[in-house]
């Protein structure tokens, strides 16, 4: 007797070690040896708080105030809280269950039916238990994917905050680059001002024609225009940076000009491979793959019979004060087995639209690294020829000053009409707005590249 107990024993338990459906594996990945462009000698840049590189403790403290009150912040966290409960429930499945019932009823039936039965009492006290053995691992493979889900929501809650700083960052750039080219238009406009009222006094002299009061008109109102819409984008930036903030809209404190000395440090940004587990999107995408495939096996588990034990017991009387009599007591075992026989193929349907769910979610994780070394290696790019684009407009500059105050010299010295004065000052404007606009770029393609390698594992205590 007591080697058959052993043996049915050893039975139930190799049978709940079966788990059907595959098990995750990582899948192999044709990924390039090294990023173009990267200097493969010391520590990355990509680990450190990266915004503190700029030395702007206006955009330190910007960066705090985000990651404390931004509301997408906040709602990836509650995702987060979401799935760890979402786990809890699932995990619970794998369990026995244990319920208590208690119920106390008094009346009558009518005496046309049971004639002289007068009124009855009942009372009942006791206590249920069930619990289906997951011999094929259903309950098994859904903790699996909800444990699965709970990391990809925290890996997606990292994504937020690392796009939520580096869209701090760059908002904050956009700002300080608009601030430069509505000082820039201001200066402009002050300038031409007083150019319109010289060539006016030379006009009414009789010394220039109408046409250059025109057009030094003209270029005066070009300005103005320019720095209109310039302000406008100024308070749009505002606006969007407070929201980024989580904040009501207001005016923002200044920290450093965008030209108080320009970074641009060399960039050893690591192997290709680094980014899987860098990135925290492409975790979260291997993690929703891996959840979907243990789908999979809870689909094919539907299709094979399942156990279920139950107990209960309990007391019954038609009197309160014999409910703990011993003839009171009630008690039942039992076991249920459930199996599919028919059912038009539904079952066999289900674990196909598994298989096709998780085939979606391979594609979107290898999609999303090809995406992850474009975007560094986008990046790279930019960090590199935005350095050597500001190299060249700063030169511009230069030449379009000396060539604006060439041109002035030769007008007043009648050598040369009005309309060279007004080819030079249009190329210092635009030179100039162009300028402060790469200046800006090229420490966004900085940002971008933080971003692209996955932000320097920032959390949100931090």
């Amino acid at each position: 007797m007591r080697a058959a107990r052993a043996t049915t024993c050893s039975a139930m338990l190799l049978l709940a070690g079966c788990m059907v459906g595959p098990d995750y594996q990582r899948p192999e990945l044709d990924l390039p040896v090294e990023f173009q462009g990267t200097v493969q000698e010391g520590e990355s840049i990509a680990n450190l708080q990266w915004w503190e590189l700029f030395q702007d403790p206006q955009l330190n403290e910007l960066v705090q105030v985000a990651l404390e009150q931004n509301r997408d912040l906040r709602v990836a966290i509650a995702r987060v809280d979401e799935a760890r409960a979402r786990l809890g429930v699932t995990r619970a499945d794998q369990f026995p269950t244990l319920d208590g019932a208690a119920s106390a009823r008094r009346g009558n039936t009518a005496e046309q039916i049971v004639p002289g039965v007068g009124i009855q009492e009942n009372y009942f006290l006791g206590l249920s238990a069930a619990y289906e053995v997951d011999l094929w691992g259903k309950f098994r493979r859904s903790t699996e994917a909800a444990r699965a889900d709970l990391l990809a929501s925290e890996d997606n809650q990292r994504t937020v905050l690392i796009t939520l700083v580096a869209d701090v960052a760059s908002t904050y750039l956009l700002l300080r680059d608009l601030d430069a080219r509505v000082r820039i238009a201001a200066d402009t406009l002050e300038a031409r001002k007083k150019s319109t009222q010289l060539i006016q006094a030379r006009f009414d002299k009789g010394t220039v024609p109408l046409l250059d009061v025109n057009q030094a008109q003209i270029q005066e109102a070009l300005a103005a225009a320019q720095l209109a819409s310039l302000q406008r984008q100024v308070s749009e930036t505002e606006n969007l940076l407070n929201v980024l903030l989580g904040r009501n809209p207001r005016p923002l404190v200044r920290g450093r000009e965008l030209n108080a000395g320009i970074i641009s440090p060399d960039v050893p940004a690591g192997l290709p491979a680094n980014l899987l587990e860098r990135r925290p999107d492409i975790r979260a995408a291997e993690q929703r793959l891996a959840a979907q495939t243990a789908r999979i096996g809870v689909a094919k588990s539907l299709r094979i019979p399942s156990v279920s034990l139950t107990a209960n017991g309990g007391l019954a009387s038609n009197d309160l004060s014999d409910l703990l009599e011993s003839d009171a007591k009630l008690w039942g075992v039992g076991i249920d087995i459930l199996g599919p026989i028919f059912d038009a193929g539904k079952r066999r349907s289900q674990v196909e639209v598994e298989l096709a769910r998780t085939e979606q979610a391979l594609n979107q994780y290898e999609q999303s690294i090809l995406q992850a070394l474009q975007e560094v290696e986008d990046a790279l790019a930019g960090v590199r020829w935005y350095r050597e684009e500001r190299i060249a407009r700063d030169f511009q500059v230069e030449a379009a000053q000396s060539a604006s105050n060439l041109s002035w010299a030769r007008y007043d010295g009648g050598v040369t009409s009005y309309l060279e004065v007004l080819d030079s000052d249009r190329s210092l404007f635009n030179a100039q707005l162009e300028a402060s606009q790469v200046r800006r770029l090229q420490l966004t393609a900085i940002v971008r590249l933080y971003r692209a390698l996955g932000g320097g594992w920032v959390t949100a205590a931090q």
